[in-house]
């Protein structure tokens, strides 16, 4: 596994990252959430080997980054911010220049460099110049040089960074596929991604973790999670229906965005008002084009989360 004991990153007086402690199992997807500078990015190039601690320690599989750095890195697979790579190599020879680097050769060097050409599609691109790609390929070629050893750990700095929806969506069915058998660190500032691929998050903010949990329980910290959400047809009466809801002992308060026609109503302490709602819009005979449950939002809670912490700053 992964294990961070209280690893505190110093830049002179800056402090980047402030005694932080954690582990990370097989078969976990961690995603490191955060605002800009909250440490995200040094805390995976310390786990990478890129960067020494300042004090505490780090170790990967077992072996210590700072004392055992060669074994550790031979465990892990990093993808960088800004995925750099040397521009001007084509993605065959640099995947190749790699291979050796990693020590692979024979049958299992030429097995794994055919594999990540297919996984990350990079066929059509592969005789062509690095600094000739567009942002998304470029990131392609990144991620294929981590994942080709078949490492143990990947540590992915914005995975999909550049990519378009088709291109986010194969990238994370590959780390979803990979996730079985290794450890994953993500790095990102993209929320559905954590919904996509994590099953941990981990809020962190000037240094420090102010969250870790699942994703699904970070959302249950939202003030949406159980809101019910309801768009009404133009013709409906919005302030007869709002009272109607808000007179209903499951609902707490609502709001009301009067362009979109939708109403949301959120829960008392402790109650689900989903089916009291429902049966209040078919006992009315509203004209309701959607209604449904919300489960939360990361995003209202990273807001939530960050603003306090920097507020109390």
């Amino acid at each position: 596994m992964i294990g961070c004991h209280e690893l505190t990153k110093r830049y002179g007086a800056l402090t980047a990252v402030d005694n932080l402690s954690f582990e990370v199992g097989p078969g976990e997807v961690l995603g490191f959430l955060g605002p800009n500078g909250a440490g995200k990015s040094t805390t995976m190039r310390v786990i990478a080997g890129f960067l020494a601690p300042t004090t505490g320690s780090v170790s990967v599989c077992g072996f210590d980054v700072v004392t055992q750095g060669l074994k550790a890195r031979q465990c892990i697979g990093y993808l960088p911010e800004g995925a750099p790579s040397y521009p001007e190599m084509t993605p065959r020879s640099f995947l190749e220049f790699v291979a050796d680097i990693r020590g692979l050769s024979g049958t299992q060097r030429s097995t794994r460099l055919n594999a990540v050409h297919e996984q990350l599609h990079l066929d059509k691109v592969a005789d062509q110049q690095i600094e000739t790609l567009s942002k998304g390929y470029k990131r392609r070629v990144g991620l294929a040089q981590a994942i080709l050893h078949d490492p143990k750990v990947l540590v992915l700095d914005e995975p999909t960074d550049g990519l378009d929806p088709n291109q986010k969506h194969e990238v994370r069915e590959l780390i979803n596929s990979m996730a079985k058998d290794k450890i994953i660190i993500i790095s990102t500032h993209i929320l559905e991604e954590v919904d996509a691929v994590c099953n941990r998050a981990m809020i962190i903010s000037q240094g420090k973790i102010l969250a870790d949990d699942t994703p699904q329980n970070l959302e249950a910290r939202s003030r949406f999670h159980n809101a019910v959400s309801i768009r009404f047809n133009e013709s409906s009466d919005l302030a007869g229906a709002r009272q109607a809801i808000e007179d209903l002992p499951e609902v707490s308060t609502t709001s009301l965005d009067s362009v979109a026609q939708r109403l949301t109503a959120f829960p008392a302490d402790n109650k689900n008002p989903f089916s009291a709602i429902s049966d209040l819009a078919q006992a009315h005979n509203w004209a309701v084009s959607e209604l449904h449950l919300e489960a939360g939002r990361l995003d209202e809670v990273f807001r939530t989360i960050t603003s306090a912490d920097e507020a109390a700053i």
